[in-house]
């Protein structure tokens, strides 16, 4: 055993270094070898107990099973040729313009986003994106961009937009009516002001022609099946969320029916498709959860409720612009799913409730498009674009995001700080 002194400090730098790991990936390793390592070395070391992960790793079983249904919906999607479909529907309605195509990309994954949540936008939307481009023959930059942009601006429009909403008030979400009117009008104002600066940054990429001779495609029964099960989905994730349940199990559940029954009826082999999703992902929410849970035995959930008293002590508009912009940034450090356990943990501690709380949920969804490891939907959206053999560095996405997310949190953070005054 390590002795306790040691043991303080060696156990926040391997979190720390796991993290930074993670933000910078040398040599091109994927984000989860460096996570899941360094939850693996904290087990080995025995600077943890092997209680305490099991815990952490049981903590993100709904999250696994949200991923898995929505990862198996976008490779059975795939397959049956919707995102084809999707692709010359958008394609013809662009009529040439890369300006209109653009904004057709932005509604639809803000409509997706919304009633699937920000995962979805990232593994069921990108592919069919990459195929719109790749058809209109463009740069497809700016479409990508969106995608991953969207599924935070977004994410908090409704309790199911995000699973870090349902993370962060684990001990109980708002009613339906209460939620719409605390984050109504800062979602409406988080999707308006990352468009603008979307539009802006992109605005030379826009101007090029895009196919006009795409042929249309016809979707097969098969296809028509996938979309049916997809509109049953969202209706069973809108009743999970009103009646406050989980949403990971009836997502697989809703995922393994409708690949069971389509594979049936096209004679296909279902298994291809388990092969496809990114297990990868799985473990590195595991070790998010691990290394989340070890900082909280180092008295982190302590630390985090001085700093919100201290807010506190502010005015609440103060107080609710400095708690968004510090857990916006943060999430960066940590990733938005294990941050919101602890600020969960903390609001729920402090007692704190009305507009800090807001903040701190808006900071939750909306911080992560400052990088490419600030949510579990960017880290998603980056896996599906190297599947199709594209990348986009952690700089890249930086020069986007350092503009986007500020701009967009600070509408969204005035526009709870408004609804709160009336």
């Amino acid at each position: 055993m390590i002795p306790s002194p040691v043991a303080h400090i060696l156990l926040p730098a391997i979190v720390l270094i796991s993290l930074i790991l993670m933000l910078v990936r040398p040599r091109g390793i994927t984000e989860f070898w460096w996570i899941s390592g360094g939850a693996l070395l904290l087990i080995a070391l025995r600077l943890i107990p092997l209680s305490l992960a099991g815990k952490a790793v049981a903590e993100g079983t709904d999250v696994y099973l949200f991923l898995i249904g929505m990862m198996l919906l976008s490779e059975l999607a795939r397959e049956q040729g919707v995102f084809d479909w999707v692709s010359s529907i958008a394609v013809r309605g662009a009529k040439g313009s890369s300006a209109r195509l653009f904004l057709l990309v932005y509604l639809v994954g803000t409509i997706v986003t919304t009633f699937m949540s920000n995962d979805a936008t990232a593994v069921v939307l990108t592919p069919a994106i990459l195929a719109v481009v790749r058809k209109a023959k463009i740069t497809p930059l700016p479409y990508l961009f969106v995608c991953a942009m969207i599924a935070n601006a977004a994410s908090f429009v409704l309790p199911i937009s995000n699973p870090a909403n349902l993370v962060l008030f684990h001990w109980g979400m708002p009613p339906l009516g209460q939620w719409l009117l605390s984050f109504g009008v800062p979602s409406i104002l988080s999707i308006a002001a990352t468009y603008t600066v979307l539009r802006l940054f992109f605005r030379n990429d826009l101007r090029e022609p895009i196919a006009s001779n795409v042929e249309p495609v016809a979707l097969t029964p098969e296809g028509k099946m996938v979309l049916t099960g997809l509109a049953l989905m969202i209706a069973v994730l809108l009743t999970a969320s009103a009646m406050n349940k989980d949403l990971g199990p009836p997502t697989c559940l809703a995922a393994l029916v409708i690949t069971a029954i389509v594979s049936a009826k096209s004679k296909s082999n279902p298994l291809k498709l388990f092969r496809e999703i990114s297990w990868g992902t799985l473990l590195l929410v595991a070790g998010l959860f691990i290394l989340v849970d070890a900082a909280e035995s180092q008295g982190t959930l302590q630390l985090t409720q001085r700093w919100l008293a201290e807010a506190q002590r502010l005015t609440p508009a103060a107080g609710a612009l400095v708690v968004g912009f510090v857990v916006g940034i943060a999430n960066n450090l940590v990733n938005n799913l294990p941050l919101g356990l602890i600020a969960g943990g903390t609001i729920q501690a402090a007692h704190v409730k009305g507009l800090l709380a807001n903040a701190t949920m808006i900071g939750v969804d909306l911080g992560p498009n400052l990088s490419v490891t600030g949510s579990l939907a960017t880290i998603l959206w980056l896996i599906a674009l190297r599947k199709e053999k594209l990348e986009v560095s952690f700089w890249k996405f930086l020069q986007v995001g350092a503009i986007a997310m500020p701009v967009a949190l600070a509408a969204a953070l005035g526009g709870a700080i408004l609804m709160a005054r009336l």
